[in-house]
């Protein structure tokens, strides 16, 4: 089997975010943006991937378009670890993170996606099996500022049947508020995008306690500081989450060596695809760390991970952002009820995406590389 050609697809879908949301490092969401990535073969078998995403998908989109899909044509799309370690050592020099590895993540996905199809089989039973239904979500909210705006979307999710929730403020009022509205009983992480030095962040710390976070995420600036956030996780009293921003296997590594997280967050559209977070999670398995992935997608990069979460051994939780989209090629098959997400039970990602949605929503035209 030859992989015969690739088309990328940027598409954008209107979505209600609940309220007003402050930028949140460059993304405002005004609208759900996706680059979504179909890998064709000559055995008749198509792929579909997810490169990273959001405002940064016209840089991913032009990294696909002119060197990593011209570099999969023609390939053996079956040998999927040793094409994904070739075609790393052939992307290295352009940078170990960022747009060349999204888009090198959008096709590693789909080559999961067409090695499932072609073992008839949903993707999750490639990567060990299930013996869950459904998964656990937890609500991932945007960022509002506003303590009761922040108090009554914590009260929504948990109407919702959410029974955990994470936020994205940075004002410690707002942390509070969400903990008044959403009650005693449920779970609240937050995620505030590094915005601080590691002594910002101890303080910090100290402040969001009384709202009994369940994780901080990734509360230091730079990411790489990986010494600095193990110096918050020391000396705090509240779990640390890392790795959405993380490069790659050796970066968890480094992070877990380090002691610096709880819980380690890599996310399928960033990172390497299916193949390098199959690695992630049997090092992170072998240090005891918990895993959680990053998951801030409507495309294939979140049924890929719904998947993942499905097959891991603990009962971990899926990230589903707490947005409504106006329509979306993928229908239900990601929404959550009751705080609980159905595990696609179709061959490969188990949904294929409705192409008259993914052609009214497309920005420009299709990118085709033969």
């Amino acid at each position: 089997m030859k992989i015969t050609e690739i088309h990328a697809h940027y598409v954008r879908i209107p979505c209600d975010m609940g309220a007003p949301v402050d930028d949140m490092g460059g993304i405002s969401f005004p609208t759900m943006d996706h680059l979504l990535i179909e890998v064709r073969t000559d055995a008749g078998i198509t792929g579909w991937g997810e490169g990273f995403g959001h405002s940064i998908i016209p840089a991913t989109l032009a990294a696909l378009e002119s060197y990593i899909a011209p570099w999969f044509i023609g390939k053996d799309p079956t040998p999927i670890g040793a094409l994904h370690r070739q075609a790393q050592q052939a992307f290295h020099l352009f940078g170990r993170n960022g747009p060349v590895v999204y888009a090198h993540s959008g096709i590693d996905i789909a080559l999961w996606d067409i090695a499932a199809k072609r073992a008839g089989v949903p993707l999750h039973r490639l990567l060990g099996g299930s013996s869950r239904s459904h998964v656990r979500a937890y609500a991932s909210l945007l960022r509002y500022s506003k303590p009761e705006i922040v108090a009554r979307i914590c009260r929504d999710c948990v109407t919702a049947g959410y029974r955990h929730i994470k936020l994205h403020e940075i004002d410690t009022a707002a942390v509070l508020a969400a903990r008044e509205g959403a009650g005693a009983g449920i779970g609240i992480a937050n995620d505030v995008n590094c915005p601080w030095t590691v002594a910002e962040a101890q303080a910090m710390e100290r402040a969001y306690r009384p709202a009994a976070l369940a994780w901080l995420e990734e509360p230091v600036f730079p990411p790489e500081d990986h010494t600095g956030l193990a110096r918050v996780r020391q000396h705090g009293a509240t779990r640390i989450a890392a790795g959405e921003n993380a490069a790659g296997v050796h970066d968890f590594r480094d992070l877990f060596e380090r002691g610096a997280i709880d819980i380690a967050q890599p996310s399928v559209t960033k990172i390497g695809g299916i193949t390098e977070m199959r690695k992630i999670i049997a090092l992170a398995e072998a240090h005891s760390v918990e895993l959680l992935p990053h998951c801030a997608y409507f495309g294939p990069g979140n049924l890929a991970s719904i998947h993942i979460v499905a097959s891991l051994a603990t009962d971990t939780m899926l990230e589903r952002l707490y947005v409504t989209l106006a329509e979306t090629p993928y229908g239900t098959s990601m929404d959550a009820k009751d705080g609980m997400v159905a595990v696609p039970q179709g061959p490969g990602l188990g949904v294929e995406p409705d192409m008259r949605l993914v052609e009214k929503y497309r920005q420009g035209r299709i990118s085709k590389i033969s």
